[in-house]
């Protein structure tokens, strides 16, 4: 005779049960492959919502998750419930926020928590991601005391993966995001170490040295310097507002058009009104650059220079006073047009200083909220009129170190471009 295989008889309660695991691996299915395929998170939220009302019969669902410092409200659904997404987490779970899966009558949380039967927190390791609020289990899968255990510990269990995974897709597009803006970064750093010169002039009639220290990983100051011919060279330093990637390209192509008027042979004056019409049209407005333009000729000691709203430069001659340099216009990009631009003009006597420099040498405070200012950098070079100029730059950034209540923390960039003119 055939082999026949005797037929298992199981009760009802086994039968519930046996149906609600098969329930359990279709949600835990469902949930799975949208984690892999959604690439949206509240589009998971929401199938993760359906999964549980359709797959287990609840009835009621609130999700919290924690963006940051905050807690808010991703999704939820039930009949006869207030607006969840525009109510706060109870201040008492985000402060004692249960270890387990625990009852919500139990928390004595009021209304209109009330609604809900357990609450589900998600860890990963000491870190609450979010709690899942449930209620109103359907009867087919709370028949019986085992079956109801089981649904709730099921949907802890898949409230841990759905909220870790979320957890772990939002870790690594900060990680790509993080990446993407490092990789500007350095880009940006590379782009702005290419602005500054190579080799400064240094010969019979004029020594040129320059010092820059960001304050930022890429700052928004800027100095160049350009023979024109074997005669004249053009100095420059500039500070662009803001700082970052943005400052460093719009800087860059301020260079760019620089060294092309210096090539076209334009003079000082149309140098600085086409910069400016270049930096208002790249920036709509909305960037401005200060910056100071000279022009020395080694043979006639003759200088011709703008200031555009920049800080004036200090010229010390051997003998005689101090000379500020402010003539020029206002800052570069805020108008389409410079209004009254002139250019200055002066014979440099022999064995003079000249330091032009951004503000962040100036706009250093003492733990008193005293200002090292121009008066400071004015009195320190007084006594280094004759010192080399690396010496010089050596000794102003240890004066406003010493001077700086924040030591060697300084607020802005420092730009220092001086010239000794023999």
């Amino acid at each position: 005779m055939p082999d026949t295989q005797p037929f298992v008889t199981i009760s009802r309660e086994e039968y519930l049960l046996l149906k609600l695991k098969e329930r359990e691996l279709a949600a835990l299915l469902e949930v799975t492959r949208a984690v892999n395929e959604e690439p949206n998170d509240e589009n998971i939220y929401k199938i993760f919502q359906f999964t549980l009302l359709g797959q287990l019969g609840v009835r009621q669902l609130a999700v919290y998750v924690r963006d940051g410092d905050e807690w808010r409200c991703a999704t939820a659904f039930g009949p006869k419930m207030p607006d969840f997404l525009s109510v706060p987490l109870p201040e008492q779970l985000q402060r004692f926020p249960p270890e387990h899966a625990a009852s919500v009558v139990d928390l004595e949380l009021g209304k209109p928590w009330q609604a809900f039967e357990n609450v589900m927190p998600a860890y990963e390791g000491d870190q609450l991601l979010g709690l899942v609020f449930v209620g109103q289990f359907s009867p087919n899968y709370t028949a019986t005391a085992e079956a109801r255990q089981e649904a709730v510990s099921f949907i802890d269990s898949l409230s841990q993966i759905l909220l870790g995974a979320v957890a772990s897709r939002g870790l690594v597009r900060q990680q790509v995001q993080a990446a993407a803006v490092r990789k500007e970064i350095e880009i940006a750093q590379e782009v702005q170490a290419m602005l500054f010169p190579g080799k400064l002039p240094s010969d019979a009639s004029a020594v040129v040295h320059a010092t820059y220290i960001p304050h930022t990983a890429v700052g928004g100051d800027f100095y160049d310097v350009v023979d024109i011919d074997k005669e004249r060279f053009l100095f420059c330093a500039a500070d662009v507002s803001g700082k970052g990637v943005g400052a460093s390209l719009l800087m860059s192509n301020f260079q760019a058009g620089l060294r092309t008027l210096l090539r076209q042979k334009a003079d000082l004056a149309t140098i600085v009104r086409e910069l400016n019409h270049l930096i208002f049209r790249n920036s709509g407005g909305d960037r401005f650059i200060t910056a100071f333009f000279g022009i020395y000729n080694r043979s006639t000691r003759h200088l011709e220079f703008v200031n555009a709203g920049h800080n004036d430069p200090m010229l010390l001659p051997d003998c005689g006073p101090v000379q500020l340099l402010k003539t020029g216009s206002i800052m570069l990009g805020v108008m389409e047009e410079l209004p009254k631009l002139q250019v200055g003009e002066l014979t440099v006597p022999a064995r003079t200083m000249l330091l032009t420099y951004t503000d962040g040498l100036t706009e250093v405070f003492d733990q008193h909220g005293n200002e090292f200012g121009e008066e400071g950098l004015l009195a320190a070079l007084q006594e280094m009129r004759y010192v080399p100029l690396p010496k010089v730059h050596e000794s102003l950034l240890q004066r406003i170190e010493h001077f700086n209540a924040k030591g060697t923390h300084f607020a802005d960039d420092i730009t220092i471009l001086s010239c000794r003119f023999k």
